[in-house]
């Protein structure tokens, strides 16, 4: 089934690439360990079991790692009106509906395919904001979904996942020997820590320049499918605001999935430029255009 999100073809386009650059890294990635650790059947089973578990499994990890679960029709009554409202509109499956009780106002949607996904929203987020603003905050998460760029996100960032753990497990395994290594132990093992380290780099920074585009993408759709962009520029405000004044310790505890959030739940300074998202100002700045190319009156706090 085809949404009514309008398409775009640069988020299209930077999928494919994106996709394409990670699948020659990880060919190579594999490559490079069959070699080193003599074992091509290990690591392509190993490799392929983790890919197929972060795909398959992408919307139970995310909804436990948030504290989320279903909810039904009867317990949320508002929320599930706007997600039906909101997928008539754009002519798409209804997603399962979760709701994390989290003071952290935020919103993801995850899933590999839209008859298989989930959108999620904190309670913080619904206490904060006007029912016209929520619209605004699920309309962009739908968005990802019709676009299938969650499921893209999720596959895209399963190599640096590899990556980390073969780091972690190298460290703290007793696969290489333990305390008796041998000189060429130790060499196998500094190279696989090289080549993780560079494949999970390398990975960071081309699913962070995906990411950054997409949260602009799903701004847009969201706009135009709603016809009000500055409500949400108004939910954007408000949401990157009151996650500022957050405590450090529980921000830290979810900056792992900021790829899938409404808004990233981090920082300023150098985290800014390895963001998963677009700063707040180029965010506003596209929905101000939006607004005026769609004549809406220019009150950017009103949730009407």
């Amino acid at each position: 089934m085809r949404s009514r999100f309008r398409g775009d073809r640069g988020l299209t386009a930077r999928m494919a690439v994106t996709l394409f650059l990670l699948g020659l890294l990880y060919v190579a990635f594999v490559g490079a360990l069959v070699v080193l650790l003599k074992s091509w059947v290990l690591v392509v089973v190993v490799a392929a079991g983790l890919l197929g578990a972060q795909y398959w499994f992408s919307d139970r990890i995310a909804l436990y790692a948030m504290r989320g679960r279903v909810v039904e029709r009867e317990e949320w009554p508002e929320l599930h009106a706007v997600v039906d409202r909101l997928c008539a509109l754009a002519d798409m499956p209804r997603p399962v509906v979760a709701v994390s009780a989290m003071d952290m106002p935020n919103a993801f949607a995850t899933g590999r395919n839209a008859d298989h996904a989930v959108v999620c929203v904190t309670t913080g987020l619904m206490r904060r904001l006007e029912p016209a603003e929520l619209e605004g905050v699920l309309a962009h998460e739908l968005s990802h979904v019709a676009h299938k760029d969650v499921a893209v996100i999720t596959v895209a960032s399963f190599l640096g996942v590899l990556a980390g753990l073969i780091v972690r497990f190298a460290f703290y395994s007793q696969m290489f020997g333990g305390g008796r290594r041998d000189q060429n132990t130790a060499v196998v093992l500094a190279a696989v820590l090289g080549v993780s380290a560079a494949v999970y780099a390398l990975s960071f920074l081309l699913i962070r320049a995906l990411s950054r585009y997409r949260e602009l993408a799903a701004d847009r759709a969201a706009a135009l499918l709603t016809g009000r962009p500055s409500v949400l520029a108004s939910a954007l405000t408000k949401v990157t605001g009151d996650i500022a004044r957050i405590p450090a310790k529980d921000l830290r505890t979810v900056q792992a999935f900021n790829a899938f959030y409404f808004t990233p739940a981090a920082g300023s300074g150098l985290a800014r430029l390895f963001s998963t998202h677009p700063s707040l100002e180029q965010r506003l700045e596209q929905l101000g255009r939006i607004s005026g190319e769609l004549g809406e009156a220019a009150e950017p706090g009103r949730a009407g």
